[in-house]
């Protein structure tokens, strides 16, 4: 009997176990949940037409070549990173990127040489490498097509390494590049999975997070667009308030108009007057709650501090009159964001469900079904690249042999001279 008391009781405590790893595990979810191994699977990619090469004179002829003071070719530097056998070599050919990025033929960096790249890194290990090139774009030329954003989006997702999926989310908002729905979906989960962490975000990292929640948010007309919207312009309204207008779209693809948080209300007008299932999650907009708290309590301690110290805190982060004008909305937005939430909720039109967890949905149930034309156009896109590399082959051999000629022709005449 007391066995039988025993066994029920330990059978219980492991069902109790089970139903909270099902029901807490986000981690578990998401990566069942994001993209199929068909999507990653490099075997076409390895397919391709190879070319071998022994990278040590690939590195001597492009080392001498730099030292003429000559361009090297675009062939030359995909060859090779497509030739990369090692985490070592990863090293090396990051440092022949950087020094075509800063040669006279630093426009021709193809995008395959692009797409090979953060490939070879995903391979070797060196992720951080490709984010290190994706960051610093400008010195090494890594601006990737949406389905390389995708791959190297996945890999920090699966990790769990949210932060740095973020990073790639902001370089996908900087490039504008939220054309594919994978692209959507991957970007919100990144930043999901990455608030849902209770981050202490610095200033920068507010207008970066939101104005990647805004454009991408901008792409999906359900719950999860419209509460991204409204939390991605209360985050840029934030910086607005604090550092001026200047200080949110310097840099960024947003518009240089005045009134970031109202146009956080203007979303929750929208989601109020629209017909259909779209709401507004609740931690949404327990977070612009928390904004607009945050934003009123630092503009009474502005009013009852130094005044010269204010002023001068105003002149060295650059903001003017205007922004001080918008500053001088923000009783009226709080007031208003007030019956707004309230007019929301009496509605029904507050999910109670967090931001992470519709996503997390959005995922599973959008994910697989928009996979296949992401897959059908990368396919198609690798015989464009093949095609085009051939023919850069060939005009290669064409430009030696006419060189060869050119050379055979002089030494002739050099001859024929020397026997006058």
């Amino acid at each position: 009997m007391v066995r039988s008391k025993m066994a029920a009781s330990m059978w219980k405590q492991c069902l109790t176990a089970a139903v909270k790893v099902k029901r807490f595990s986000p981690s578990f979810t998401a990566k069942r949940c994001l993209l199929s191994a068909a999507y990653t699977d490099p075997k076409i990619w390895e397919e391709r037409e190879k070319d071998p090469q022994n990278l040590a004179l690939l590195a001597n002829l492009m080392d001498r070549t730099y030292d003429r003071n000559l361009p090297v070719s675009s062939l030359t530097i995909s060859r090779f990173v497509d030739n990369i056998s090692c985490r070592e070599e990863v090293d090396q050919a990051e440092y022949y990127l950087y020094k075509f990025r800063h040669s006279p033929n630093c426009w021709y960096l193809r995008d395959w040489t692009i797409h090979t790249w953060i490939r070879q890194c995903l391979k070797y290990g060196a992720r951080d490498k490709a984010l290190h090139t994706l960051k610093n774009k400008v010195q090494y030329g890594i601006f990737p097509d949406d389905f390389t954003f995708n791959l190297l989006l996945d890999s920090y997702i699966k990790n769990e390494d949210f932060k740095s999926a973020c990073s790639v989310v902001e370089e996908v908002m900087l490039q504008e590049a939220f054309d594919l729905p994978s692209t959507q979906i991957l970007s919100l989960n990144a930043l999901g999975s990455f608030l849902a962490t209770k981050p202490q975000l610095s200033v920068s990292e507010e207008r970066a997070i939101g104005a990647s929640l805004l454009l991408c948010g901008l792409k999906q007309d359900n719950t999860v667009g419209f509460s991204a919207q409204l939390l991605g312009s209360a985050l840029l309204g934030k910086v607005e308030i604090l550092k001026g207008i200047h200080a949110v779209f310097k840099g960024m693809p947003l518009s240089w108009v005045r009134g970031y948080l109202g146009r956080a209300l203007a979303v929750m007008e929208r989601v109020s007057a629209a017909s259909g299932d779209i709401k507004l999650s609740k931690d949404t907009l327990d977070s612009v709650s928390h904004i607009l708290q945050e934003l009123s309590s630092t503009s009474d301690a502005d009013s009852s501090g130094e005044e010269s110290d204010v002023e001068k805190n105003k002149t060295e982060e650059g903001i003017d009159e205007d922004d001080e004008a918008e500053k001088a909305n923000l009783p009226r937005y709080v007031i208003r964001f007030r019956e707004l939430s309230s007019h929301l909720e009496s509605q029904g039109k507050v999910d109670p469900t967090s931001f992470q967890d519709l996503v997390t949905t959005l995922t599973q149930q959008n994910l697989a079904s928009v996979e296949k034309p992401d897959m059908e156009q990368y396919q198609s896109r690798l015989k464009a690249w093949e095609a085009e590399k051939r023919q850069l082959i060939q005009r290669e051999k064409d430009f030696r042999a006419k060189a060869e000629h050119e050379r055979r022709e002089r030494l002739a005449a050099k001859a024929a001279a020397q026997q006058v």
